[in-house]
């Protein structure tokens, strides 16, 4: 078959299969099992368990099922900070007043840092009171602070989370207060928005999230995440409740190097959710274990490149290549590189250009992205030469 008729077969191209050899049985979830160890549907209408590291989805309940956020949207507002302060444009150390029109609208109105009108305060401040008690009028003053009105924030808001393609997301405020359902997301586009806090901003969420209070102007208030200090490992994110809305949750916690997100929505009371985060982590820590098949660092495989100065590139994860297995598993894994391909240089190290799936029976697939281990640069008339020579024979 003439080579460009190939072509089009290479979009998703299978570069490298690696067959793990284990010994022929398998076990895996059993149904009823997950059943008796997670919440039911009436407790949490939407549910969504997932591993940060691997991708994997360990529970799904109704992930695109759009609902009111309520105050979890402020993660959307910490992020959009996060990154404003990463591109320079956003710094802790600067003041903010709150307004005349900030104060009217937004002055001890529902959760609050109590700031009153014509107040300075620093962005620092303002973040932590975001992050931690869940500050309207925080949210309100940082949005028109660095944006000049909440309006402008809050389309700020929008086009950073459809740039992470959080497509079943809408923000009509920076803080979630009821707006006739103008705010909605969905389970799905959470994990991604806890994910880019995360990997983009690991310092920035270390410092400002996951404190269990926050004292400004000499009144100590208390983080409301159900969670933090109570759950091992637990640091985050945020909570959320209107009588709209319910009772939600953007969780997370850590434990010897694996990371679990969690959602919840829909939630009758607080106890309730309490309950729930706790059973579902535990359960996710508990029923699942990690099998390593690669060490940080670890060169994966190859991917071949277009018009480079090399015809191939290495490819490497961002640290550990693992997937969760049900614990005492001895499952057949099966790992394939995807990308579509080839790749065209440029190539810069460290950028994303291919991901690495891994099965197996009985649970969700494991899709790391893979990252370029070095530059490709664009070929000069004598690389074009060698690879055209180099082609004839592969």
């Amino acid at each position: 078959m003439p080579p460009e008729r190939l072509r089009p077969l290479l979009r998703l191209i299978a570069l490298a299969a690696l067959l793990v050899a284990l010994p022929a049985r398998a076990m895996t979830l059993d149904p009823g099992a997950i059943a008796a160890a997670v919440p039911s549907a009436a407790e949490a209408p939407v549910a969504l368990l997932v591993d940060l590291g691997s991708g994997q989805v360990l529970h799904a309940r109704n992930p695109d099922r759009r609902f009111m956020p309520a105050s979890v949207t402020k993660v959307m507002t910490l992020y959009l900070a996060f990154e404003l302060m990463k591109a320079g444009n956003l710094y802790p150390e600067q003041v903010f007043v709150m307004s005349p029109a900030i104060a009217r609208d937004w002055r001890r109105k529902g959760s609050t840092m109590f700031l009153d009108r014509g107040e300075q305060v620093r962005v620092e401040d303002l973040l932590l009171g975001i992050a931690n008690v869940s500050a309207n009028d925080g949210a309100a003053v940082l949005a028109e602070g660095q944006a000049g009105s909440v309006a402008a924030w809050t389309d700020a808001m929008n086009r950073t989370a459809w740039g992470l393609g959080m497509n079943g997301s809408h923000w009509g405020s920076p803080n979630g207060f009821p707006d006739e359902g103008r705010t909605f997301t969905t389970a799905n586009d959470l994990v991604t928005l806890a994910r880019a806090v995360i990997t983009r901003h690991p310092d920035e969420f270390g410092y400002y999230i996951g404190r269990m209070g926050f004292d400004y102007k000499g009144i100590a208030q208390v983080n409301h995440d159900p969670m933090i200090g109570r759950v091992a490992g637990a640091d985050g994110i945020k909570t959320g409740f209107t009588n709209e809305s319910g009772f939600s949750y953007l969780g997370t916690a850590r434990r010897n190097g694996q990371r679990l997100v969690l959602v919840l929505a829909g939630v009758d009371n607080g106890r309730l959710r309490a309950r729930l985060a706790k059973a579902y982590v535990e359960w996710g820590f508990s029923a699942f274990e990690q099998r390593q098949l690669y060490a940080p660092g670890a060169i994966v495989g190859k991917a071949r490149v277009q018009d480079g100065d090399a015809r191939a590139v290495a490819l490497k994860a961002a640290g550990p290549v693992s997937i969760d297995l049900a614990r005492g598993s001895t499952a057949r894994l099966t790992a394939t590189i995807r990308y579509e391909g080839p790749l065209r240089a440029p190539l810069a190290a460290g950028q994303e250009v291919a991901v690495l799936e891994v099965t197996a029976p009985g649970v969700s697939p494991a899709r790391i992205p893979l990252y370029a281990a070095e530059d490709v640069t664009t070929a000069g008339p004598l690389d074009r030469i060698v690879n055209a020579a180099l082609g004839l024979f592969s």
